[in-house]
């Protein structure tokens, strides 16, 4: 099972566009926000159904958090502004273990992040439009194989 993760895109198709021919061989793309009209954008070149919240960035009515099942792992997604995840993840690990996520995908910061904490996922694919604190403009492709799950950075 591979599932694609973006974030961050802020309407800038031309890096959406080197990014289609990588996410359009995945089973499912998630969007972390910001801007999430673009996560349509990427169902249209893709045809891969997309999970998408908005961000701080973001004016549409849409879910703003999702938490659902796939692959045998339960996700949970957010943009990340809420739980301050420029500060660190402390509230929303919070919110993960109440929830019971396997893995977290969240944005907001712009930086890559991957690292299991007290046994939960956490993943922040940076931004395709707009990185900082040394990361490249980039995604992730997250790739499930029963309980062996691989996480893999991929700039453009």
């Amino acid at each position: 099972m591979k599932i694609g993760i973006v974030s961050d895109t802020h309407r800038l198709v031309r890096n959406m566009d080197k990014a289609i021919p990588y996410l359009e061989n995945c089973d499912l793309i998630i969007h972390a926000g910001d801007n999430y009209s673009d996560a349509r954008y990427i169902y249209g070149e893709t045809g891969v159904n997309v999970m998408a919240v908005v961000g701080n960035c973001d004016f549409e009515d849409a879910e703003d958090e999702l938490l659902f099942d796939f692959g045998g792992k339960k996700f949970f997604v957010c943009h990340g502004h809420r739980y301050d995840v420029k500060y660190g993840t402390k509230f929303l690990q919070t919110k993960a273990e109440r929830e019971g996520a396997d893995i977290v995908v969240f944005g907001h910061t712009h930086e890559t992040f991957s690292e299991v904490i007290n046994g939960t996922l956490y993943i922040n694919p940076g931004s395709l439009s707009l990185p900082r604190g040394g990361s490249k403009r980039g995604f992730a492709i997250l790739e499930i194989d029963g309980d062996n799950i691989k996480v893999k950075e991929v700039e453009i």
